[in-house]
């Protein structure tokens, strides 16, 4: 604001500015101010809702992991489902609700109910980002489960051009679809895949030194 001569000239310059700008100045800050609360509220509102996630997520694990008989294994299940359950219904949009549904899944496949399987696991594929690791964890186990439902073509397609970095468990899954088929040779390749891309990284896990080894003996033995 430019200087005045007189105090009362300063005053009366106040004045009109107010008249012209003081209102949409009071809008501004009422705004900015509603808006910095509006903005922390809702972050106070999604750490307690990743918190409140966060506890039903150990609670249903506790569950999962607890020591009981064997008597009570099945009474201990259901709880962890109802809690994997009410994770998902409050907390779709969060990772714990993939993670949840990925227990699900497993506890399906464990008792035998593999379209209650693939029907978890898709799910986690339609709210999962593709391409990270809970998505290519959920296309992983999908496939097995696919594969296992008698549909090995179709499991082989899931893996087929996948973007990932988890080159290794693609090519072990896809060893072990062909392999229940009886495809040795394309099973070995596959098996191979995977030794070649762990091998820069980590160690290779005995399991799959083995199957290799067995499909190397069989290939020398039938002679190709």
């Amino acid at each position: 604001m430019e200087s005045y001569r007189t105090e009362e000239e300063q005053v009366e310059a106040l004045r009109n500015w107010w008249k012209e700008n003081g209102r949409s100045t009071i809008v501004g800050i009422v705004l900015a101010l509603g808006l910095g609360f509006g903005w922390q509220a809702w972050q106070q509102s999604r750490e307690q809702a990743a918190e409140n996630a966060s506890l039903l997520y150990q609670q249903m694990l506790e569950q999962l992991g607890a020591q009981l008989s064997p008597g009570e294994a099945a009474n201990d299940s259901d709880k962890a489902k109802e809690i994997a359950e009410q994770i998902k219904e409050a907390y779709r949009g969060s990772v714990y609700a993939q993670f949840a549904a990925l227990h699900l899944a497993r506890l399906a496949v464990n008792e035998g109910r593999l379209e209650a399987a693939e029907q978890e696991l898709r799910w986690v594929l339609s709210m999962a980002s593709s391409g990270d690791d809970v998505h290519q964890l959920a296309q992983l186990r999908l496939a097995r489960v696919v594969a296992a439902q008698g549909d090995p073509e179709g499991a082989l397609a899931m893996l087929e051009g996948a973007r990932t970095e988890l080159v290794a468990s693609y090519a072990l899954t896809r060893g072990d679809i062909l392999m229940a088929q009886g495809r040795e040779d394309d099973a070995r390749i596959a098996y191979e895949t995977a030794v070649a891309a762990l091998e820069a990284e980590s160690p290779v896990p005995p399991g799959l030194q083995e199957k290799l080894q067995y499909l190397n003996a069989r290939r020398a033995e039938s002679g190709n």
